[in-house]
């Protein structure tokens, strides 16, 4: 086996593959870049070796550097984890030629299956089924215009070189086709560095099922079953699970069958996906092939008792594969959740920050499926993240992924849930909650799955902000009164100074103030102020809340942790205070409060005046006006590119581009005014 192995990629799966590597005696060096000097992937590892400054075109796409560290370190093998440069066929080749081992197909199996386009083309020829559509060379925009009003609308655009949703576009008419095509094709060169697009027929309520396949040097290729990767937003996974709920015996051995014939015709080596579209009725078509570890993959470990980062490694030593096909079978259900640095409300965008709090439920951090003797360990988390790490702008923003497994699909969707409101995440917008209501949701608990559903359930799954309840009021209260005691009587000079003491006390009367707190909604800039009346009392407090007047007590408090009994109800939750803002975790729902702190002059709101900012840090790929140009409310205005994703900025209201600040290319700060913008009733 390997001595030592270099591990060319970042994130949640460089520590995955260095857990395995060390469970098998491998050593293993980290790269990294000036960003990520002190990630988790870097601590993990047995070496680390900085590649280069922040932008990953500049270190971790920079193949010629990681080879030169894997010769300098003494490392045989590249393990290349997935994205960057693990399906990059020139890479492969340029290892081999430098006498080290790319752990992953044969570059002639990726430049056959990298290409979308000559893929299907491949598939076309063994028969496979394909969607109607144009996966052509001629990339003329008048031509593939022509070519989608040929299949049909919807038409769906996709980057051929393209993958993880990055690069496509749905058209619904035939009018928007143009704009559309020059947007994909923008953001295809910023990802992959190809802007060839190819056009195909966008089926309504199709699912998402993909083939887990694996083949050794010595002839051998096996399934490991499949995945249902429906639910997804802007054409990026949100949840997987496996296997697929409803999936007959039978048409899961044919889609098997046909993922490795799709292998064997291109010579394949190592860990593949082929990926297919189904309809409702059953019947499939082929979409692409990964030529590479999925994201997705613990899913399918934790179902078929595998680790699949150790094939990978004993495959590229060149060892037979471990299991059989009739060894392969299917025990209990799996699901994964992604959990994201975004703010669903605001379209998903990426949230920057520090991680200040993050406490996971329990879990392992790292669990392959128990070969068939006993059970998987029930919650799973694999992350690239700490607690006090930040989330910059230059990476996928990923904090975890989330893993469960249960003997049946009822099982692990209740330990998803509850696992999901033990996922507690303080400094950033996260999908926490958004992926709470889809899980407990009735489309996805009753597996009426397609790649629609989020869009489908929207209402339901984006319900409008609601009152704060007692509850998270009591605990955020609770909080700041023991804290105000706590701080007292560390600063207090003796124990008995009365007027060293928070506990209330008075002479004559009882003490009574208020407490207000804010609630900022994240979909909208709106606040609604809550004030919470305190009455100082022997033991506890007096509550008016509401109109209502409730006894507050702490029956127990550790850390975060809070019980506490209102009135009559006995309440828990956690309350992480970061600066004036009081995160309450209570009831599997997350709240944050503004406390609107009297002596610090705290919750000052930062004028916002209607201008037209940059919603995170990124880069400005198209200014569509001119200084001086009148606009209608919705007109785009500016493209962003910020985490490989195009963001429009548009017109707020009727009105005039008095002044653009940015130019194509310029980089703009989080926040940053993009244009001056006069409002026609202002003009």
């Amino acid at each position: 086996m390997f001595k030592k192995i270099l591990i060319a990629n970042r994130g949640e799966i460089a520590c995955r593959v260095a857990a395995t590597a060390r469970r098998m005696g491998i050593k293993t060096v980290a790269v990294y870049s000036e960003a990520d000097a002190g990630a988790r992937h870097v601590a993990v590892c047995d070496e680390a070796v900085l590649i280069g400054p922040a932008a990953a075109r500049e270190s971790y796409l920079c193949g010629d550097k990681i080879i030169a560290v894997a010769l300098a370190t003494g490392a045989q093998a590249i393990h290349p984890g997935y994205g960057f440069l693990s399906e990059n066929a020139d890479f492969a080749d340029a290892c081999a030629l430098a006498g080290l081992v790319f752990i992953g197909p044969p570059a002639a199996s990726m430049r056959a299956m990298g290409s979308k386009s000559a893929a299907k083309t491949l598939m076309e020829q063994a028969d496979v089924p394909l969607v109607p559509g144009y996966h052509g060379e001629n990339q003329d925009a008048d031509f593939l215009h022509a070519e989608g009003d040929r299949i049909g609308y919807p038409v769906l655009l996709k980057a051929s070189a393209g993958g993880g949703g990055k690069g496509m576009r749905v058209i619904e008419r035939s009018e928007d086709f143009k704009a559309a095509l020059a947007s994909c094709k923008r953001e295809a060169i910023s990802s992959f560095g190809d802007d060839k697009v190819l056009a195909e027929k966008y089926l309504s309520r199709p699912r998402h099922i993909e083939i887990q396949v694996f083949a050794d040097t010595l002839g051998n290729c096996v399934y490991l079953h499949e995945r249902d990767c429906s639910v997804q937003r802007r054409h990026q996974k949100v949840l997987e699970e496996a296997p697929a709920p409803g999936m007959p015996a039978e048409r899961r051995a044919a889609m098997g069958e046909a993922a490795v014939a799709a292998a064997r015709a291109v010579g394949y080596v190592g860990a593949g996906t082929v990926e297919f579209i189904a309809n409702q009725d059953g019947s499939f078509y082929f979409m692409e092939m990964n030529t590479r570890l999925q994201v997705e993959h613990p899913v399918t470990e934790m179902i078929t008792g595998t680790d699949l980062v150790e094939w990978q490694l004993r495959i590229a030593f060149g060892e037979a594969l471990p299991k059989s096909q009739d060894q392969l079978t299917i025990h209990g259900h799996a699901i994964e959740a992604r959990i994201y640095a975004e703010n669903p409300e605001k379209g998903f965008l990426p949230s920057i920050g520090t991680l200040r709090h993050m406490d996971t439920p329990r879990a392992v951090s790292f669990v392959v499926g128990d070969g068939g003797h006993g059970q998987p360990a029930p919650v799973r988390i694999d992350s690239g993240v700490r607690e006090g790490d930040a989330i910059s702008p230059f990476y996928d923003p990923m904090i975890a992924k989330l893993i469960v497994w249960g003997v049946d699909r009822t099982q692990a969707l209740a330990r998803m849930a509850q696992a999901l409101a033990e996922f507690r995440i303080v400094g950033l917008a996260t999908n926490i909650a958004f992926l709470k209501r889809l899980v407990e949701g009735a489309a996805f608990s009753s597996a009426d799955l397609d790649t629609g559903l989020i869009e489908r359930n929207s209402e339901s799954l984006f319900p409008p902000a609601r009152a704060v309840p007692a509850a998270a009021l009591a605990l955020a209260t609770a909080a700041l009164l023991g804290a105000e005691q706590t701080q007292a009587a560390a600063a207090s000079t003796f124990a008995a100074d009365p007027f060293g003491s928070a506990h209330g006390w008075r002479l004559n009367g009882a003490w009574q103030r208020t407490i207000a707190f804010a609630d900022e909604f994240s979909a909208t800039t709106e606040q609604k102020t809550y004030r919470v009346g305190v009455t100082y009392q022997r033991h506890g407090w007096l509550l008016e809340l509401g109109g209502m007047q409730l006894p507050l007590t702490v029956s127990h408090a550790d850390g975060a942790e809070l019980s506490v009994t209102l009135g009559e109800a006995a309440l828990r939750g956690a309350v992480r205070r970061d600066g004036d803002s009081f995160h309450v975790f209570s009831g599997g729902r997350h709240f944050v409060l503004q406390y609107a702190d009297p002596l610090a002059h705290a919750g000052e709101a930062e004028a916002a005046g209607g201008r037209l900012t940059a919603p995170m840090p990124g880069k400005v790929v198209a200014v569509l006006v001119q200084n001086g140009q009148t606009v209608s409310k919705g007109d785009p205005l500016v493209i962003m590119e910020a985490m490989k994703m195009e963001h429009t900025i548009a017109a707020p209201a009727d009105g005039t581009v008095e002044e653009l600040l940015y130019q194509v290319g310029d980089q703009v700060a989080d926040g940053a005014p993009l244009l001056a913008f006069t409002p026609a009733a202002a003009a």
